[in-house]
């Protein structure tokens, strides 16, 4: 059943012209320098602390390290991140990256 889902929204997202994120509800990330990080498409905050911020997704666990990390914004599928941003890794569920 998940291959046909896949093949399913890709049809999709290919004749409505929808973006692959979207379609996939995948992470979109938006950095800016190593400043600023705007995170779309999350589904809650695991942890957060001035050295890390950990989101659960629809299919893992995104990882964001750094120092000084302040959350600004947050909304329910969305977070914006500043600090100095050092690292970003996208695990899968068993937390592998």
């Amino acid at each position: 059943m998940g291959k046909l889902n896949r093949k399913l929204r890709k049809w999709t997202a290919d004749m409505l012209d929808l973006p692959q994120d979207v379609a996939y509800d995948l992470p979109r990330m938006t950095m800016i320098g190593d400043r600023q990080l705007y995170i779309e498409n999350h589904r809650g905050v695991l942890h957060f602390s001035s050295h890390q911020l950990r989101l659960q997704l629809s299919h893992g666990v995104l990882e964001v390290s750094g120092a000084d990390l302040v959350i600004r914004t947050i909304w329910t599928e969305e977070v914006f991140v500043e600090g100095k941003i050092e690292s970003i890794h996208l695990m899968d569920r068993e937390g592998q990256r």
